[in-house]
Formats: structure tokens, sequence, C-alpha cells
């Protein structure tokens, strides 16, 4: 709703406080002065009770004994009726940490997450009138959100080779399905969720160590099998331009002592150490 200008209500206020006055003043000049100045003063009262000063990104809800008259959502100053009754609310984005939650991801593995909202009331009647108190909605249905997300998606792929989507590497995808939820739960209150992000992500206590030593394996296998790719092919273009360039002439049991020997310095984990061959190939 638009509300009148308060600035005016204020003027004619202050016009009655001096008439009030004067009025008081010279009560004993004539008695019509004495409910003149009662008048006045109520009217003063009223005008003052109806006066109501908004800040920016604020508004405030009214109710005339108990039937909602609307809202007001500009700033400034405005005059209504004295005798609405007016509830403050906020509009401007706030942020919600969230408690780090132990939860189990979809594959049963106990997990730690926890998420940074940025939510705004959107709709004043809904966030007044629908829900108890819309802050401890958003609070409770938020924490409900992250728990359902953590259960539906595995933590990441190691146990779930088929998974498009982890939490660990779902990245933008996970807090868009995230910020889905919320919006969708917090619809009724009249809540907007500006931002959903996932904040703290882990391995819960009793398995971290279990699961760090199984990623570590998977990378030295995901290592090993690259380094092996690599020595191979190598071992390969070196019997190609030996046999190209005919610098010398291999049987195969030569070829297959250069591929070992080849192998073992390409895919040791320490440097070779060289032996020098005072003989011929074959001593």
């Amino acid at each position: 709703m638009k509300p009148m200008s308060g600035y005016v209500a204020l003027l004619l206020a202050l016009v009655l406080v001096a008439l009030s006055i004067f009025f008081i003043f010279n009560i004993n000049n004539n008695a019509f002065f004495i409910p003149a100045a009662i008048i006045s003063m109520v009217a003063v009262i009223f005008l003052v009770k109806g006066l109501m000063i908004i800040h920016p990104n604020h508004s405030r809800v009214l109710n005339f004994f108990g039937r909602y008259v609307g809202s007001v959502k500009d700033n400034g100053l405005f005059f209504i009726n004295p005798l609405y009754t007016s509830y403050k609310i906020t509009l401007r984005a706030q942020n919600l940490q969230g408690h780090t939650l132990k939860v189990n991801d979809k594959m049963g593995n106990p997990i730690e997450i926890a998420a940074v909202i940025v939510w705004q009331v959107s709709d004043t009647y809904r966030a007044a009138y629908e829900v108890a108190i819309f802050e401890e909605y958003v609070k409770i249905q938020s924490e409900a959100a992250v728990r359902h997300l953590a259960v539906s998606l595995p933590y990441d792929n190691l146990e779930d080779e088929a998974a498009n989507i982890t939490l660990r590497d779902g990245g933008d995808r996970v807090n868009q399905i995230l910020e889905q939820e919320l919006n969708e739960r917090l619809a009724p209150a009249g809540i907007t969720i500006r931002e959903a992000r996932i904040s703290h992500l882990a391995y819960a206590a009793e398995i971290a160590g279990a699961m760090l030593q199984r990623q570590q394996a998977t990378a030295i296998v995901a290592a090993r099998t690259k380094i092996v790719e690599g020595a191979v092919g190598m071992v390969e273009m070196a019997l190609d331009m030996l046999s190209k360039k005919q610098i010398v002439e291999l049987d195969e049991e030569k070829k297959a002592a250069m591929v070992s020997n080849l192998m073992v310095v390409l895919c040791g984990e320490r440097g070779a150490q060289p032996v020098l061959n005072t003989g011929s190939l074959y001593q």
C-alpha cells in the first residue's frame, strides 16, 4: 500500500501543540479554551501515533483489528491510521552460516557437511502470517535441505563409478541443486534464496584416515598406469629408432633384456645407477 506522506501530519501536529499551549495559558480569558485545549492535545496524540518511519530496505506489515491491510515497502516518513498495528520486517539480504552436520552420503559413508546461504524476504505477508517465526523456519528448513542433499549424492565416485554428480566434484551443479531445493522449501514463507554454497565437506573423523589411504592408493595406481604407458611408448620408440638407423642389430633375447632394463629405469622410483660393461653384449 502507499500511505500518505507524514510531513503534513507532523506539521499539523506541531501547529496543534502550539494551539494547545496557547489555549492553556489563556484559559482564564475564555472558558471555551478548556475543551479546545483538550481536543487539540487528543488530536496531537492521534497524529503522532499515526506517524511511521521506514528505513531503506525495511517494510511494515499493517493490521486493522486482526485484518491484514497491506505492506509498506517505501522508505521515509508516512502517516497511517493510528489504529493500525504494524510489524517490522527487513528486506535486506541475510547470511546464514549453517552448522556442520554429520550425515551419511548416498553410499552410507559418514560425512561432515555445512553450507552458507544468502536469503531475503520477498513476500512480507507470507513471512508474517504463513509461518510462526520465519527466521527459525529458514534455519530448520535449510538444515533439512542440506541433509537431504547429502543423502541423495555420493561423496565421490570411488564406490559409485556410475555417478554423474558427486558432492566433492559437483561444484556449481551441487550448489544449484541445493539452491533449488531451498527455494522450494522456503517459498511458503515468502523467502527467496539468492545464493547457496557448500562451505565444508569432509569424511567423518572415524573413517577419514581409511578414506585418505584409499584415495592415496587410487592416486598411486593411476600414476603408475600413466608411467607404464609412457615407458612402453618410449621403449617402442627406442627399438624402432635403433632398427631404422641400423645402429645395432639385436636378437630377440637382447631385445627382451633391453626392454627389461629400460622398463626398470623408466618405472623405478629412484634414479638408475649405470653399470659399465667392458666386455661384449653376450658377456
